[in-house]
């Protein structure tokens, strides 16, 4: 179902080799799709090269299983701006989202549960059970966390201001000079109206371990490792670590439909964000393209972006190249390094890219039972709703399930499963993931752990999905192939989140702006500001400068 709309085969090839395109954009995950649709908008002639044979990236559905919808990688909507939504009419072009009944549900060994949702006075009942203090003071922590939304959003919507590199006109100067004003002027209002307590309490969070953070809010470890458990999304970085409460943050500041902090299934898997996005695109004039794999960027004598060469040996020829690939694939992979400066190359080679993440998406013939929520073995509850949290030893476990809402991603009385587990090494010290024994007694291990909370859930499995760190990378090109760093591949944000790796900083210091060292090259991915999750700020805002630097050259 998700090959239809796009162009496969000989036709392709003719189509993209007879004309110079303005743009090309390598990967069709969603930044891509955003970029070339901003860009087809702006009357750029764009097309998407995607070397698998659906678009989509990490966010993703297929159906591996007969009858079972998985999203593969991505599972949950919160962080797309929501500027995307409505600038390229998302709703209208087919994203349902399905709102959960509840929001968070962590069962306990001992026949207890804290399920956290939409209102504030039952909330508080749950809290109680665990502690009234911490009854009392979660709104008060909510409410803080929401006050620096605002700031954030103006920082996740606006190109870094990052200093302009090469020979420049007056004009150019003058220009770029008026922009970083208006920038930190509106920076500044943002600071300002937060005052200087919220400041500080602002920067608190950026910098704080996150136990630092809820140790000052909470007692109870229950709500602890429920609020916690944002803060380690896609992270190998501790929970006592500086900084990572940044994570927690960046967590909670999605929405949907203008309900901050809240986490929605999409109707037909994260790949119907992705195919709404295509969509648009396509409206607007671009070409996507998959099972189109490119090889290398060509750059021309005089230095700038020539275009790309295909691995079927097809050159395609362009103005501008986005690259929706990680910053180490791209410039270690596409890009010949004898035309990027050493220092640079460096930066990108030693960047972090530790991830300790397996997924793992199961198809099941029943929906899973919490022994210490008890309910009709057919009916959905509101916990089955919600991200349930699954244990606080290793491995550490999200699950969803989708079905719970999505009545169109498995057949009728079975249910999917999504499974977020952490940590888990590229190189696991105990065996290896090429080993198929290896694989099955991990996932095993999860279900087994399930089954603790919810009794009967391993005999229920139909079959299942497990892509590890090694997977990531091979099938999803997360960071490509990193035979110099084998150990950190799979990071499923592009490069880790930490505060060294953001804003001015991503993805190296000096080339925040989506520019590169090549003329005509961009990064337009979640290796760029500001950085992971299904988000779409950073192929918005690299389309926006390259829309700029195509006027300025059209002059």
């Amino acid at each position: 179902m998700w090959r239809r709309s796009f162009s496969n085969g000989v036709s392709l090839t003719r189509t993209l080799k007879d004309k110079k395109w303005d743009a090309l954009v390598i990967g069709g995950g969603h930044n891509g799709l955003i970029a070339a649709a901003y860009l087809a908008r702006g009357g750029l002639s764009v097309a998407v090269l995607e070397r698998r044979h659906v678009i989509g990236g990490a966010a993703v559905t297929e159906e591996l299983i007969p009858g079972f919808k998985f999203s593969r990688c991505s599972y949950l909507q919160s962080l797309l701006r929501p500027s995307v939504i409505r600038e390229l009419e998302l709703k209208k072009h087919g994203l349902k989202l399905l709102k959960p009944i509840a929001t968070s549900f962590t069962p306990c060994l001992d026949g207890l549960y804290l399920l956290l949702g939409f209102d504030d006075q039952q909330n508080n009942s749950e809290i109680s059970k665990f502690s009234k203090r911490d009854a009392d003071t979660y709104p008060r922590y909510e409410n803080e966390l929401s006050k620096f939304c605002k700031i954030m959003d103006f920082l996740l919507d606006s190109p870094p201001p990052e200093a302009l590199h090469g020979d420049l006109s007056f004009h150019d100067l003058l220009r770029d000079k008026m922009q970083k004003s208006v920038f930190w002027a509106r920076c500044l209002r943002h600071v300002l109206s937060l005052g200087q307590k919220d400041l500080v309490d602002f920067m608190d969070i950026l910098l704080s371990p996150t136990t630092k953070i809820l140790n000052k809010w909470f007692e109870s470890d229950v709500l602890k490792a429920t609020v916690a458990a944002d803060a380690i999304t896609g992270s190998m970085a501790s929970i006592h670590a500086p900084g990572s409460g940044y994570v927690l943050l960046h967590h909670v500041m999605g929405e949907t439909d203008g309900d901050r902090n809240l986490w929605s299934h999409v109707e037909g898997g994260m790949g119907s964000v992705s195919l709404a996005i295509s969509k648009a695109a396509t409206k607007a004039g671009a070409h996507i393209l998959v099972n189109t794999e490119v090889s290398q960027i060509m750059i021309g004598d005089s230095g700038e972006v020539d275009g790309v060469l295909l691995v079927d040996g097809t050159r395609v020829h362009s103005s501008f190249v986005l690259s929706n690939a990680t910053p180490y694939k791209t410039f270690m992979g596409l890009v010949p390094r004898d035309v990027l400066p050493d220092d640079f190359l460096r930066a990108i080679k030693y960047s972090d890219y530790h991830s300790g993440v397996t997924k793992i998406n199961v198809a099941v013939d029943k929906l899973p039972q919490f022994h210490c929520c008890k309910s009709s073995q057919l009916e959905v509850g509101p916990h089955h709703t919600a991200t349930v949290h699954i244990g606080c030893e290793r491995p550490v476990m999200e699950m969803t399930i989708p079905s719970s809402l999505d009545k169109t991603i498995s057949p009728p009385g079975k249910h999917v499963v999504s499974l977020f587990t952490q940590y888990t090494p590229y190189k696991p010290s105990d065996g290896s993931w090429e080993d198929p024994t290896y694989r099955e007694s991990y996932a095993q291990k999860c279900f087994s752990l399930i089954d603790e909370y919810a009794p009967g859930f391993s005999s229920s499995v139909i079959g299942y999905d497990l892509l590890t760190p090694p997977d990531l990378e091979r099938e999803f090109g997360l960071t490509g192939n990193l035979t110099s760093q084998p150990e950190t591949c799979g990071n499923i944000f592009h490069g880790a989140m930490g505060l060294d790796s953001l804003f001015l900083m991503r993805p190296v210091k000096g080339w925040s702006g989506y520019r590169t060292p090549v003329r005509g090259l961009y990064l337009c991915g979640s290796g760029s500001h500001p950085g992971g999750g299904v988000m779409g700020a950073p192929g918005r805002n690299a389309a926006h400068v390259v829309l700029q630097d195509f006027k300025k050259q059209s002059r």
